[in-house]
């Protein structure tokens, strides 16, 4: 078995990764900025037509059941407003910014089925909790982005840690310790300093296996509870879907009762389905 990986060396390996779109890069640099020029980012996003069309089918998708057809980035703006619409776009640049099948045995659809249910079902969650959905829905499409991260970069490793999963019958996280020394959360949170992530996101991407974890944020046990909640529900189909241990800590600080949860059950169904037909088509 070759040396662990170090946190260094995925940084090294960062710059090899595909960049976000430019414009992207800007939109999450505005995050926090209050005097961005909307029209202007809007006018930059629709040069690049697959990334406008995607987010558009996104728009018109009944995840927002908008009254009227939205046909421009500026319109989408208008109707959902900049936060919704900035992650419509990040969702739909991340989603294709990865190539597929160079990590033999790794199925690249059933990771972004999984991450798209998870998305799907924190922004139901989020609602319910009165808390953001739109960061809700772009932390659960983002949380596991550490093992793309890992399956693009060292894809022979990866290779051996789904050996060892199958072998051992264990968890990802287990797995990817166990034989690389680092984890996906690690480079998960690598890739979000090196995207300029908002730091919210930051904290969700590296919590949401322990959002027990003080200073973890309310964010990541919602993304804990959904990334749960979709395994259990199984909607990405993955062959080895097991479901991973629930933070009772996480679970109780939801603190939704048995009906809320069917009813989340059922429209994060509904809304995966849609999302996952635009997303990964």
């Amino acid at each position: 078995m070759s040396a662990a990986l170090t946190h260094a060396d995925i940084l090294a390996q960062l710059v090899d990764l595909p960049s976000l779109p430019v414009v992207v890069m800007e939109l999450l640099d505005s995050i926090d900025q209050d005097n961005v020029d909307i029209s202007v980012l809007a006018k930059k996003v629709s040069y690049d037509q697959a990334l406008t069309a995607k987010t558009l089918r996104l728009a018109n998708s009944s995840l927002y059941g908008l009254q009227v057809k939205v046909t421009t980035i500026q319109q989408a703006i208008t109707y959902l407003g900049f936060q919704t619409t900035r992650n419509l776009i990040t969702a739909a640049a991340v989603t294709g910014c990865f190539a597929e099948g160079q990590c033999a045995g790794f199925d690249h659809k059933a990771f972004w089925r999984h991450s798209i249910a998870t998305a799907a079902c924190a922004k139901v969650l989020a609602r319910q909790m009165r808390f953001n959905q739109d960061y809700a829905f772009t932390a659960g499409l983002l949380h596991d982005i550490g093992r793309l991260v890992l399956v693009s970069c060292f894809p022979q490793h990866y290779e051996r840690v789904l050996a060892y999963r199958a072998a051992h019958d264990c968890f990802p996280l287990e797995a990817e310790r166990a034989v690389l020394g680092i984890d996906h959360v690690e480079a998960g949170v690598a890739l979000a300093e090196h995207w300029n992530f908002s730091d919210t996101m930051k904290l969700a991407i590296a919590h949401h296996h322990d959002p027990e974890t003080p200073g973890a944020g309310f964010l990541s046990a919602i993304i804990h509870v959904a990334d749960a909640v979709v395994h259990a529900l199984d909607l990405a189909q993955m062959a080895d879907g097991v479901v991973p241990p629930v933070s009772s800590v996480a679970w109780t600080a939801l603190g939704l009762d048995e009906e809320i949860y069917l009813h989340l059950f059922r429209e994060t169904e509904l809304q995966y389905e849609e999302i996952a037909m635009v997303l990964l088509s």
